[in-house]
């Protein structure tokens, strides 16, 4: 069982709900340490000070904000305990909103929430009124030094607490080339129809990390002193669109076949 990070509550009105987070998803790229090339020792990090003329270590170091340029005010753990907040130990609920209200971009993490044992009616009382008025709940909540806006969302017997950016932190797509050039309306048409020719459901078991996979077999094979034959790429190129969209419908339309023929393992 992975361990809570943060413990607090939930709170709206005046109902409050204790609870416990915890970190939903994990990284599966393998990772790599920086090695010495010429005997492939780890190396010690140390910082170097041009003022003192010396080396130091990250226990010699303090957190310092730049004010103006090479003029800092240094922070101490102190400093940062005094940044009290409500949201400091309980999940803030600002408001209830339409789930299709929020825009995809505004999503860059999820945790779960799981109450103790004297939240868990309450706990789940919320769940439901969620689920029966097709809302999420927005919050504020603060942990690893930085107070978050949040989506409170019920899904699978629990709530997914999902992050999200603050509008300030989202950047301006002014200068992107816009798709705004018409098509013509038989573009459109067998658009549509390659799009409903690709429409599928979402299995998120169908799809893997493809890069991760292909890295895995590299690893392997120099572990076992085998040479790895890289693949050619494939050749790219840009057919007429009309003809492009012809023959991508007649391979969907194949596959959509072939998967409703082939049984089901």
């Amino acid at each position: 069982m992975p361990r809570a990070f943060w413990k607090g509550a939930i709170s709206f009105g005046m109902v409050v709900i204790p609870v416990r987070m915890y970190t939903a998803t994990q990284r599966s790229t393998p990772s790599f340490r920086i090695l010495h090339a010429k005997c492939h020792t780890r190396p010690r990090q140390v910082w170097y000070c041009p003022v003192d003329d010396e080396y130091f270590t990250v226990r010699e170091t303090v957190r310092g904000y730049e004010y103006t340029r090479d003029r800092y005010v240094v922070m101490t753990d102190e400093d940062f305990e005094k940044v009290s907040l409500p949201s400091t130990h309980a999940i803030d609920i600002k408001g209830f909103v339409k789930f299709d209200e929020i825009d995809p971009i505004y999503y860059y993490d999820t945790h779960y929430l799981e109450p103790e044992k004297l939240g868990i009616k309450p706990f789940s009382l919320l769940r439901q009124a969620l689920l029966n008025t097709a809302r999420v709940g927005i919050a504020k909540v603060t942990f690893q030094r930085r107070e978050h806006l949040t989506c409170l969302r019920p899904a699978n017997g629990t709530l997914y607490l999902h992050t999200l950016h603050y509008i300030d932190e989202l950047r301006s797509k002014v200068e992107l080339t816009e798709a705004a050039q018409e098509a013509g309306t038989e573009e459109l048409e067998l658009a549509a129809s390659l799009v409903n020719a690709m429409a599928t459901s979402f299995r998120p078991e169908d799809h893997r990390d493809e890069y991760s996979f292909a890295l895995h077999q590299v690893i392997e094979a120099k572990l076992k002193g085998e040479e790895f034959k890289v693949p050619p790429p494939e050749k790219v190129e840009i057919p007429d669109l009309m003809n492009a969209l012809r023959r991508s419908i007649e391979e969907a339309e194949k596959r959509a076949a072939d998967r409703e023929t082939t049984p089901a393992k």
